[in-house]
């Protein structure tokens, strides 16, 4: 059986997820067994319908139809995280996101939705994306999980608390189209999760404004203060601890046989060396890990960063 990952970031993390990708391919031994890179979400720079993280910048087309060419090529798909909470009928209409959904409008990428506005605006206009009910939604209650998971939706991510209560999991009716937030940051059952989604939305249409501010002041410049959220600087090693972390024996031996088989790896505004870690946590046989951490290391940050390079 297939475990699909769907793994964070195909612009921030762009060199790193290419060469991971490339790596398993040519040393699947290295790898647990059945491991595969479903999708790579995130967003493009100056994309105002981003949400969960602010991404700031600019919009350069060229420079985004390369990055798409590169996963689609391989067969990946991206997943937009078009998940912002404050979505107007003007915002709707924003030039970026339109180009954005035209470009990789290919039958093959998708999106991930939390508006009721923009969901209905995607589906009326661009029908060929799958789209996937976001986990920003924070649904709690089991009947209106089944609820959600009755509509039109290729997947729906689970709230991370539903994490390893599995007699509330064997509930579910439609295990298969439910994805698994396995290394979730925020502590368990986090009083602030919806207010941070809604202050990064409202972060993100700002940058975006200035980014297409005929001024140029550009969406990097802008100043809102920071979210406080203790929370920011786990990682791997420390959110083992939590009841909401999910291991990747607990993926083998409980998750799969239940008929679960999607996760979500979070991570966008992680640096690299964090995520490679996280991979190396969920993707690779214990006895290769510190061959394949060094050997990825040292493509990603030496001079020779050529992606399918990998003599035997």
């Amino acid at each position: 059986m297939e475990i699909n990952y769907h793994i964070p970031s195909f612009t921030s993390h762009y060199t790193l997820n290419l060469l991971i990708f490339d790596y398993m391919k040519h040393f699947p031994e290295r790898f647990r067994e059945g491991i595969k890179i479903a999708s790579v979400f995130g967003s493009f720079d100056g994309a105002v319908w981003n949400g969960g993280r602010c991404i700031p910048g600019k919009y350069y087309p060229e420079m985004n139809k390369k990055i798409l060419h590169e996963y689609n090529r391989r067969g990946i798909p991206i997943r937009f995280t078009f998940t912002n909470p404050h979505i107007t009928e003007k915002l709707l209409e924003d030039k970026v996101c339109n180009e954005i959904m035209k470009m990789a409008d290919n039958g093959m990428n998708q999106v991930i939705v939390m508006s009721p506005m923009l969901e209905e605006y995607i589906r009326e206009n661009y029908p060929g994306y799958k789209i996937t009910s976001s986990t920003c939604k924070e649904i709690r209650d089991m009947n209106d999980l089944n609820a959600e998971l009755d509509k039109d939706y290729n997947l729906v991510v689970l709230d991370y608390n539903w994490n390893n209560k599995f007699d509330d999991l064997a509930l579910i009716k439609d295990k298969s189209r439910c994805e698994i937030l396995v290394n979730a940051c925020c502590t368990p059952n986090c009083p602030r999760r919806g207010e941070h989604y809604r202050y990064e939305g409202k972060y993100q249409i700002k940058v975006c404004a200035a980014s297409q501010s005929p001024l140029g002041i550009g969406g990097e410049n802008v100043v809102m203060e920071e979210f406080p959220c203790q929370y920011r600087s786990n990682n791997i090693f420390t959110i083992r601890d939590l009841v909401t972390y999910v291991s990747p024996e607990a993926i083998e031996s409980k998750y799969l046989p239940m008929g679960f088989d999607q996760f979500k790896l979070e991570g966008r505004t992680a640096s690299d060396m964090h995520m490679l870690e996280s991979y190396m946590h969920y993707f690779t046989k214990s006895e290769f890990k510190d061959q394949v951490r060094f050997e990825l290391a040292d493509r990603l940050t030496g001079a020779v960063r050529y992606f399918n390079i990998f003599p035997r």
